[in-house]
């Protein structure tokens, strides 16, 4: 198997669920005691939030440059991003690194297109759904992109209650009345893309009526993938 080198903490709530997805899986597939190989790069979110809110991409983006590049050194021969938001930065990381930098948008949209979804739905941090690089790298596998008018609603229960591992009966209900106004705005619309890694937690797939894609589960199989390439 080929090691990974993850970089967590973005918040460290989806974290936990990469690090027990990927050695479940590897397990599963593997059989016996085997589980994953990798590195984990967990930073403190705190200063990296405050770096977004200010527009310090820049100075974020060296922050985690350096340590893709510290898990590089350390034997990791992959480096995977476990967040949809700081994706934002993703080309300072894939420049600092000399091993393959697995990108959660590109699995993403490999994933649409494998079940044949030509349009979706994205719900995420307001950057990932007012900002183009992650909308970019859809659009440019022919993926038609929509965001909810809810913006700034769907961002606050990101960031006050999912990063801190609060799950709220009416978070979820807020999150499902979103996807029904939309489908009824857009019935074209095939599925939703829970673009950020901690909406799995709130979400499941029996709670739309369109199917949901998981973007932690999709990252985490596009890994395996390389894992046992």
């Amino acid at each position: 198997m080929q090691s990974i080198g993850l970089i967590g903490g973005m918040s460290w709530e989806s974290t936990s669920h990469y690090y027990t997805k990927l050695n479940q899986t590897i397990a599963k597939v593997k059989g016996g005691l085997h589980s994953a190989p990798l590195w984990l790069h967990s930073v403190d979110f705190a200063p990296i939030e405050v770096l977004q809110r200010e527009g310090k991409w820049e100075e974020a983006g060296h922050q985690l440059a350096s340590a893709a590049c510290a898990l590089e050194r350390a034997g990791a021969q992959g480096i995977a991003l476990c967040t949809n938001t700081m994706h934002k930065i993703a080309p300072m990381i894939s420049a600092a690194i000399s091993v393959p930098f697995l990108h959660i948008a590109h699995a993403t949209a490999q994933a649409l297109l494998k079940d044949s979804v030509t349009e979706i739905l994205l719900l995420g941090t307001r950057f990932t759904m007012e900002e183009a690089f992650y909308k970019e790298v859809l659009v440019q596998h022919g993926i038609r992109v929509h965001v909810p008018k809810e913006i700034m609603e769907i961002n606050r229960i990101i960031f006050e209650e999912l990063c801190k591992g609060k799950i709220d009966t009416s978070s979820k209900v807020y999150y499902q009345n979103t996807i029904k106004n939309h489908l009824l705005a857009h019935p074209t619309t095939q599925g939703v893309v829970l673009g950020c890694t901690e909406i799995g937690m709130l979400l499941s797939p029996q709670d739309a009526p369109v199917p949901l894609f998981d973007t932690t589960d999709i990252h985490v199989e596009a890994i395996v993938k390389f894992m046992l390439s």
